[in-house]
């Protein structure tokens, strides 16, 4: 008996992991970066909403806004994108699944950003994105999650070019459309 329940809770598991992909739905979330406390200060916050325009892909906006504030000087660096923004989820039998309530995803952006510095040098332009990640779902409607991705601004201002790599983590929540509530409930 014991068995059994194991296997239908991991078997429900693998179906509610899927049920947030699902064309139809909302997902809305943020990714947090390169936070330091240490020799002063330093976050990168990026908010996004984006619709399942099909099973695994999403599509939306993103705003990022970066801060950083060395110790011991008056100098700031502000960085700040908006974004239009993709997301495609892979299935388990596309990429080896290393946990099965969870799924990799591949990630690009574009869209207009800028690097402006109270020293005086600026960057105003074009945005540019493109990452991987791993989202582990551990709800059927709360996803946690890490993204490595390359952030490149072109533009005019002072410096005409400059792009970052960072590590980010961060949570999505997964509002469901009314076949996935439906489903959802069938499987509890």
């Amino acid at each position: 008996m014991k068995k059994l329940l194991i296997t239908g809770a991991v078997a429900l598991l693998g179906i509610t992991a899927q049920a947030q992909l699902q064309k139809g739905n909302w997902m809305v979330g943020s990714q947090v970066a390169n936070v330091k406390f240490t020799n002063g200060f330093s976050m990168n916050l990026t908010p996004n909403l984006a619709y399942f325009v099909q099973d695994r892909w999403a599509v939306g906006a993103q705003v990022g806004l970066n801060v950083v504030s060395p110790q011991g000087t008056s100098a700031t660096q502000t960085d700040w994108s908006i974004a239009p923004f993709t997301r495609y989820y892979f299935t388990s039998n596309e990429i080896d699944n290393l946990l099965n309530n969870g799924a990799f995803f591949a990630e690009g952006s574009a869209g207009f950003g800028g690097n402006n510095s109270s020293t005086g040098s600026s960057t105003n332009g074009v945005d540019l994105g493109i990452g991987a990640g791993y989202a582990y779902f551990i709800t059927p409607s709360v996803g946690l999650e890490a993204l490595l991705k390359y952030k490149g601004l072109v533009g005019g201002g002072n410096t005409t070019a400059q792009g970052n790599l960072y590590l980010g983590v961060g949570f999505q929540i997964y509002l469901p459309n009314s076949k996935a509530k439906a489903a959802l409930r069938d499987n509890q």
